[in-house]
């Protein structure tokens, strides 16, 4: 009887990790299927906790469907790319034309395109911890290493450029950026940008800034554009729908490539060699960027005093802080709060386990701070999209699994 070999997948995924969706979720869908209810606190994914598109995006896609059944060119239709170049424009950025605007399916693809176009073997990027672990993941896969720079959680979570500038090497090609940050929800103040960027102008490096939180910042904090203080140096800048728009599964991203464009010109062939690839991003949802970008802002209803995700966010920050031996620092942006558990009360040494007995026992999913590349056992990530009164039974949940496992570690 003929042998056959068992099929493998690639080398190239051997040091790939994406935990955020990994054996937790599966654990979480296999409860689902045995008939438990889980409240997820993992994913910021704004339509099941009830946040809407707004009603222009809708029916701008919905009018635009006969027109949307074809292939449109692979950098993006021509009316959403005038819509982001104005976007940009209006943030000082005056010379940003549609030329300089990719569209993707979300920011997740054009992350691992942008990558995939610019590393060889070995080549280095820095790459905050903790971090978007996609950022990670991808530049592995395309055959680079991820640097991780930490950022302090001591000082609000914010990058050190002088330990930064220290990690720099000739293999070293790029320097990411996560801000408003996801998970730590920490916005980098002014000069800690300019800082970063000029470690980028001295030492001839591509400046990647993830910044699609960018519309959700809270308190009055300023939230700077990185390319508005980098006309010298390469930067492409990422953002999209998804999070301020609440249309997370539309898949509607875009990059703004600025700075030196001259010096990227063979680095730019290559990235339309990989958007030619894959055709385009979808049709219908290119549609509805100029109408995002052109109507109502609706996001800062929900992100100022009494707004449904100031509100959240608030109330997550203080019951969580409430708990015996959890620090938490309160988020400045984003949609997420990563608090640290205090190890002399929670001695953990296994932190997937660790949530995965939390999901077991209380039915809350929440994601472990490893999976976002951070450097110890002791932190997990907690979405705050829920309501306050879901928040509140979420978390007095997890007060009550700490409790056992505080009151289970002081017996040991």
């Amino acid at each position: 009887m003929q042998q056959f070999e068992e099929f493998t997948q690639s080398p190239k995924l051997a040091q790939v990790r994406y935990d955020v969706r990994g054996p937790i979720a599966q654990e979480a869908a296999r409860l689902e299927r045995a008939g438990h209810r889980i409240t997820r606190l993992n994913i910021g994914n704004p339509a099941p906790f009830g946040f809407e598109a707004p009603d222009s995006i809708l029916q701008t896609m919905i009018k635009e469907l006969p027109s949307a059944q074809g292939y449109s060119d692979s950098q993006g239709i021509y009316s959403a790319r005038v819509a982001v170049a104005q976007y940009y424009q209006s943030r000082g950025m005056t010379e940003a034309d549609p030329d300089d605007i990719y569209l993707g399916n979300g920011v997740s693809e054009l992350i691992t395109m942008v990558l995939q176009a610019l590393l060889g073997p070995g080549d280095e990027v820095l790459i905050p911890a903790p971090d978007y672990p996609l950022w990670t993941g991808a530049t592995t896969l395309a055959g680079g290493r991820a640097v991780h720079y930490i950022c302090d959680e001591q000082n609000r979570w914010w990058p050190d450029p002088e330990a930064i500038e220290a990690q720099v090497t000739d293999r070293t090609k790029a320097l990411v950026i996560i801000n408003p940050n996801n998970p730590t929800g920490a916005v980098y103040p002014r000069e800690i940008l300019e800082q970063l960027v000029d470690i980028c102008r001295r030492h001839d490096l591509m400046l990647l800034s993830d910044e699609i939180y960018e519309n959700i910042t809270f308190d009055d904090v300023e939230m700077v554009n990185a390319c508005t203080l980098a006309d010298d140096v390469l930067t492409i800048t990422f953002s999209g729908l998804s999070k301020t728009w609440r249309v997370a599964g539309f898949r509607s991203g875009w990059i703004y490539v600025s700075g030196p464009k001259h010096r990227a010109k063979n680095y730019l062939e290559g990235l339309t060699l990989l958007m030619n690839m894959r055709m385009c991003a979808n049709v219908p949802a290119q549609h509805a960027i100029q109408a995002a970008l052109g109507g109502h802002q609706s996001i800062q209803d929900l992100v100022l005093p009494a707004g449904r995700l100031y509100e959240q966010r608030n109330a997550a920050h203080r019951l969580l802080s409430e708990i015996e031996g959890v620090d938490v620092h309160q988020a400045d942006g984003a949609l997420y709060l990563f608090p640290r558990l205090d190890p002399e009360i929670y001695p953990i040494e296994d932190d997937e386990a660790f949530v995965i007995e939390l999901l077991r026992q209380q039915k809350i999913l929440v994601s472990h701070g490893r999976a976002f590349n951070w450097i110890d056992s002791q932190h997990f990530r907690l979405v705050s999209l829920p309501s306050v009164e879901d928040l509140e039974e979420a978390i007095g949940r997890i007060a009550d699994f700490l409790g056992e496992y505080r009151d289970a570690a002081a017996r040991r």
